[in-house]
């Protein structure tokens, strides 16, 4: 249904494009894209759609505050992540089932959205642990996806996000998503996750590229 409903309300948002390292769309493994914005979820959901992929999606459990929300993302069993609690571990073992059933899992290796204000473009912050760590309980290979554009959909304090989503159908930003070869990550849980970063931000520099952002162009 969010995949669904993604692949309606983000054309009218901006211009997608989507290109991809694979001649075909990849089997289930653990989907790894860069955050940057709160309208990003949606981009990816649009793009992955194009390819007759639904996702398990991993996300903070905040969202499942949201009535109506809520009701969406236990129809399609998305998965919430408790951060700093016991429950935490619960998510990863909910996520490895879902890649057992043939799902592929959508993750943010970064858990969090980058502290600054303006709608440039960033390569990602560190990973935390929890793409290794999936990885290595499920044994399945990840799939690195960049996405780039919707900070110009999206970002900063609420007021200008409110803004943002208000004005995108007129301005109608380029938004792209590339979609990496799947790899298998190393063993070790630092090893995994720098192996899984290098692979997001190679795929996030694709994408920046393709819209001319500058934080691409001079990495």
């Amino acid at each position: 249904m969010l995949s669904r409903l993604a692949a309606t309300v983000i054309p009218s948002l901006g211009r997608l494009t989507t290109s991809t390292d694979l001649t075909a769309a990849p089997a289930p493994g653990i989907l790894v894209a860069n955050h940057t914005s709160l309208a990003d979820p949606g981009v990816v959901l649009a793009a992955l759609r194009r390819m007759d992929i639904e996702p398990v999606i991993l996300a903070t459990a905040g969202l499942w505050r949201i009535p109506v929300l809520r009701y969406l993302l236990d129809r399609d069993g998305h998965v919430p992540v408790h951060r700093r609690t016991a429950r935490a571990a619960d998510a990863l073992e909910q996520a490895a089932a879902a890649l057992e059933a043939g799902r592929h899992v959508l993750i943010y290796g970064e858990g969090r959205l980058p502290l600054r204000r303006d709608a440039a473009e960033a390569a990602p912050s560190a990973f935390r642990s929890g793409t290794a760590r999936l990885a290595a309980a499920s044994g399945a290979p990840i799939i690195p996806i960049g996405q780039a554009g919707a900070r110009r959909v999206a970002s900063g304090h609420r007021t200008k996000q409110i803004a943002g989503l208000l004005t995108a159908p007129a301005r109608r930003p380029r938004l792209h998503v590339h979609i990496g070869t799947p790899l298998q990550l190393p063993a070790g849980i630092q090893t995994a996750s720098a192996a899984a970063h290098r692979a997001v931000t190679a795929a996030w520099r694709t994408a920046a590229l393709r819209l001319g952002e500058p934080a691409a162009l001079a990495a």
